[in-house]
């Protein structure tokens, strides 16, 4: 099958560009137009009902009005002079309210949008909420709708935020927002800058590095087209999918799909490529299409394998109860499943069209290359390997003992901590008010038979609430309209993102709302603090089946590429250690160095799918050349040095871009993201460097070709093959690095 597609696309190379170039533009179009219908806003909708707070939100919505697709404000409005409100700023503010409540606010037409944009143009929610005991401002609450990340849901936020400020600024009163959309936009604002700068230096480092490597523009560049065409038409792939099917998006798939793709994409073409030119220097004698056809047919294997770990690493979130999980996995295994399709068609049929052109004007085919720093590595490893690996798993234990103490943070992530309007308008509200009075926490109550509910009834639950520690206030009941629910606010002291606070509704609270309910109604708790209490017990349920279900199905890939029942303990025991290494890393950097509440919830579970699956890759590239080599006559010690010669550039080369690509989302100011680009740039060093280059072919040169057991490789060839290789072996590989 592999080499049925391979042989097809380099065979009819300019068929098969066209046909990518059409579908790559197609999808990329669809992709762009309709990501954001595709995805769902907040996480309550990607939990079970059978958790509390989704239980709640389900109330909210049915009884109390609440729209799933809202994004709420907090306006602050206060005198411009600074002194306090009288009756007549509060007459004045509620009438503007009532006028805003009334006015369409118009989205923005923005010409660099893809066609067929949604219009978020709306009539927002306006309503007064309070004013602070200092009278130093008042609140509104304001709320429009469309998903936050959609740039013209951002587009509208604007322009209702700049007609705000414009009104009450004619009646001489200053005005401040803030709320997750308004957070949102103002951390976009600040870093739209740096996000360029860093996507072009990302750009630079992925080209620099080719062309220090191929000495040629043409195979700088050509990855870089091939993934971009193929991502794209992977990413309309999925959002397709996902409105074919109804599925709901979290709003960060989009981007983690884009740098898997870009990383991804990049190392197969890179396996490919420095294949390619050995094939070329070794036959000088083969066409473009003859040399293309022999190393995708060959390389397309381990490829494939390389995939298929990702894929099915990716897969089993499909089991995980969390509802983000359980779309992210398969979202990601699609889009992998269509570049490796690209991989497999496009990118031969490239390296056919191009030929020996695609290193022009280097001159490295028509010579023999002088030795370099792959070769010396390949000597070292061959030559001490007990040494290596010691020292390799020295070095890997030692930053997984970084784990220890380590605590898991359910933040929301929001602006990492920069000063925005939003965050000191947050500021200003926490010094008069209750931290948690933007974003109460909320207990609906229902009666069992579907009857009404009277307020008296739930007086004692209040005055139970009231006496929490840590619940500064308690607003009065809210019944809905066929009185049939009822709703009671708390406002806590601890800001509703904090550890605290969801200690405080997961403990406490909850207690308490089970001790008091009435006799024949029941109370869910929901809001910020008891979703994230939620979440974190979903993530912990979901860990303990993704793991190892994710590790049998790499596990079972491995035995079918490598025809073996050690090599594959060996290779999941190297990436294992390699995952404990990053996380214990992670922990020491962000918990530890720089004092964080700790790892963001995601990050286990998702290094631990990056690092083992992408890892694995440059694993599956060294074994399968280890396993060629030692298929040829000599000692094991000798193959596995000319393995890691020929295949560590490739290796190395592929580790620094990947990583480039992931250590881009380093620099976003969601501290989550943080986290995720800098462990995972992390992992895939540690992966390529220390577990690919010396850890797994050191292990393989103690063990010799009993790496392989119960089906060793046997050197075939006779003598003059012996020659031969002995002749390669003289002539070590110069690596640029």
């Amino acid at each position: 099958m592999i080499r049925a597609l391979t042989g097809f696309s380099t065979r009819n190379p300019w068929k098969v560009i066209a046909l990518w170039a059409v579908l790559g533009i197609a999808l990329t179009v669809l992709g762009q137009t309709f990501v954001f219908r595709a995805t769902q806003t907040g996480n309550g909708g990607f939990l079970p009902a059978q958790y509390d707070s989704a239980a709640a939100l389900k109330i909210a919505e049915e009884r109390f009005g609440a729209d799933p697709d809202a994004s709420p404000l907090t306006v602050l409005v206060a005198r411009a002079d600074g002194a306090p409100l009288g009756t007549a700023d509060e007459a004045r503010i509620d009438a503007e309210a009532a006028r805003l409540a009334r006015t369409r606010i118009v989205m923005p037409r923005d010409e660099d949008a893809p066609p067929f944009v949604e219009d978020h143009s709306q009539v927002p929610r306006v309503s007064p909420a309070m004013t602070a005991p200092d009278r130093s401002f008042r609140l509104l609450t304001a709320e429009l709708t469309g998903n936050p990340a959609d740039p013209g849901v951002q587009g509208t936020y604007r322009a209702f935020r700049d007609s705000v400020r414009e009104r009450f600024a004619q009646e001489g009163l200053r005005t401040g927002f803030t709320g997750g959309l308004a957070d949102r936009v103002d951390a976009a604002d600040a870093e739209k800058t740096r996000t360029m700068v860093v996507g072009i230096l990302m750009l630079g480092v992925i080209v620099l590095l080719h062309v220090l490597v191929f000495r040629s523009v043409l195979a700088a560049l050509l990855p870089l087209l091939a993934v971009s065409v193929i991502g794209g038409a992977a990413a309309g792939v999925v959002v397709c999918a996902a409105l074919l099917t109804g599925t709901g998006l979290a709003d960060s798939t989009p981007g983690l799909i884009n740098v898997v793709l870009v990383g991804i994409g990049i190392d197969y073409f890179l396996f490919l490529l420095f294949r390619f030119r050995e094939q070329l220097r070794e036959h000088p004698e083969q066409s473009g299409r003859e040399a293309a056809a022999a190393v995708a047919g060959r390389v397309g294997t381990a490829i494939t394998s390389a995939a298929l770990t990702i894929v099915a690493a990716f897969a089993t979130l499909g089991v995980a109860s969390f509802g983000q999980f359980r779309v992210l996995g398969p979202a990601i295994a699609l889009s992998v499943l269509v570049m490796l399709l690209g991989s497999l068609t496009f990118m031969p049929a490239l390296l056919a069209v191009t030929g020996r052109k695609m290193f022009w004007p280097s001159r490295a085919l028509k010579h023999a290359p002088r030795a370099g720093a792959a070769a010396k590595t390949g000597a070292l490893v061959a030559g001490r390997p007990l040494a290596l690996v010691l020292a390799s798993v020295a070095l890997l234990g030692g930053l997984a003992a970084g784990m220890l103490g380590m605590r898991m943070d359910y933040g929301q992530g929001g602006a990492g901590g920069e000063r925005t309007a939003a965050t000191v308008t947050a500021a200003e509200m926490a010094g008069a008010l209750q931290a948690g009075v933007s974003d109460p926490t909320s207990v609906f109550v229902t009666a069992k038979d579907g009857g009404p509910l009277g307020a008296g009834q739930l007086d004692g639950l209040s005055r139970a609430l009231a006496g929490v520690d840590g619940v500064g206030r308690v607003a009065d009941t809210v019944l809905s309209e066929d009185r049939r629910a009822a709703r009671i606010d708390l406002f806590l002291t601890a800001e509703p993102q904090r550890q605290e606070a969801r200690d405080l509704v997961s403990g406490p609270v909850r207690q308490v709302v089970a001790a008091h309910t009435p006799a024949g109604t029941e109370a869910h708790v929901g809001g910020t603090p008891a979703l994230f209490a939620d979440i974190a017990a979903a993530v912990d349920k979901d860990l303990k089946v993704v793991f190892p279900v994710a590790a049998a199905l790499i596990a079972l890939i491995l035995f079918a590429l490598l025809r073996s029942l050690l090599a594959p303990v060996i290779l999941l025991a190297a990436v294992g250690l390699g995952f404990a290494a990053t996380l214990g890393a992670s922990n020491l950097v962000f918990q530890h160095a720089l004092g964080r509440p700790g790892v963001d919830f995601t990050l286990p579970l998702v290094l631990f799918l990056f690092v083992v699956a992408l890892g694995t890759d440059y694993n599956i590239l060294m074994s399968d050349r280890i396993r060629e080599e030692m298929e040829r006559p000599g000692p094991a010690r000798a193959a596995v040095g000319r393995a890691v010669r020929h295949t560590a550039p490739a290796i190395a080369t592929a580790g620094l871009v990947l990583a480039a690509s992931f250590g881009s989302l380093a620099v976003n100011p969601a501290p989550s993201t943080q986290q995720i680009g800098f462990a995972t740039a992390l992992g895939i060093m540690l992966s390529a460097f220390v577990l690919s280059i010396v850890l797994v072919p050191a292990l393989a040169a103690l063990l010799g070709r009993s790496t392989w057991w119960p089906v060793r490789p046997r050197p075939s060839g006779g003598a003059a093959a012996a020659t031969a290789d002995a002749g390669r072996t003289r002539i070590p590989d110069r690596v640029p690095m």
